[in-house]
């Protein structure tokens, strides 16, 4: 077998793991395509990169931000005021990341198949080929990034792991818990019945301004980031012309994780298991793509923030591992 046969066989099986790979990422994405889309994101002000303590709701740990504004080591206030930026083969790297990371793909696989640094492009001369380049390349960059957030993540403000409420006196999720914050520099915050109301009424109502597409509604229900991650889904629904809807949203158990004081601002991070309708149809016909019609439970972990005076906003989601 020559080089070129060696080339085309490589290609073909890359084409098969794929497309064997296809209705797993398929089933994962429609399983999560309430709002937050299945991705940690959002900041919790100081703490975007410390674990939230476990509850007895969600025992387990969360995963790290996939989307936040804050960098490591900058408080949120300071970080929020520009978009995230999403380097080269960033989510929010855009039209120009994406356009050159399909050259860099065919590049590199035309070196591999010994075609020069450009020659890969039209070595293979299909569209399939562009995309399996591509999707190469972008699960590499993908990896390298996630293995270099996880090596340069600080450490945990608070010390030593925590071991979570105890579960003898553990009470209802609207009981009015005091939640205290770890940390010298952070005051103790008590949460109160109302606030656990207030959280409870922005589980479902962001839900249902997600479901109807109503980005008016949710400025005014999460913070300026939390919505442009929400508009970004909203767009990608758009292009695959399909809207998800999302109904029936109930709070079936919840309790405080944290709640702590940064200068002006209040925050609460609340583990909180729901059930909830989740469905993706096609925008014009109404037929079911992914999900279906009978209720389904998730396990989040949601972060709120409130300025003095003002009312809380959502500001992470957080998924549970």
């Amino acid at each position: 077998m020559n080089f070129s046969q060696r080339s085309r066989s490589f290609v073909k099986t890359i084409a098969v793991v794929l497309a064997l790979a296809l209705p797993t990422a398929l089933a994962i994405s429609s399983a999560d395509a309430r709002v937050g889309g299945g991705f940690s994101s959002g900041s919790r002000g100081s703490r975007t990169y410390s674990a939230p303590p476990s509850t007895q709701t969600a025992p387990g740990s969360t995963s790290q931000f996939n989307r936040t504004y804050t960098q490591p080591g900058v408080g949120m206030n300071s970080a929020a005021a520009a978009p995230a930026r999403g380097g080269l083969f960033g989510r929010a790297g855009g039209f120009m990341g994406g356009l050159a990371a399909g050259f860099l793909g065919a590049g590199l696989l035309g070196m591999l198949f010994g075609g020069g640094l450009f020659g890969g492009l039209g070595g293979l001369s299909s569209i399939l080929g562009l995309i399996i380049q591509i999707a190469l390349v972008v699960l590499v960059v993908r990896l390298a990034m996630s293995w270099w957030q996880r090596r340069h993540a600080p450490q945990p403000a608070y010390a030593g792991p925590s071991a979570g409420p105890d579960p003898g006196s553990q009470t209802s999720y609207r009981s009015g818990l005091s939640g205290f914050g770890f940390g010298a520099n952070n005051a103790p915050l008590e949460i109160k019945p109302a606030d656990y109301e207030a959280f409870e009424r922005l589980l479902g109502e962001t839900q249902a301004a997600w479901s109807n597409e109503d980005v008016a509604k949710l400025h005014t229900l999460a913070t300026p980031e939390m919505v442009s991650y929400f508009e970004k889904d909203l767009a990608e629904n758009r292009a695959r012309n399909v809207v998800n809807k999302v109904s029936n949203t109930k709070l079936l158990q919840g309790d405080l994780a944290e709640a702590w004081r940064e200068g002006e601002t209040d925050y609460a991070t609340v583990a909180m298991r729901f059930a909830l309708t989740d469905k993706t149809v096609d925008r014009n016909t109404g037929a079911i793509v992914a999900g279906g019609d009978q209720p389904t439970e998730a396990t989040e972990v949601w972060t709120f923030a409130r300025r003095t005076g003002g009312n809380w906003e959502l500001s992470a989601i957080q998924q549970t591992n």
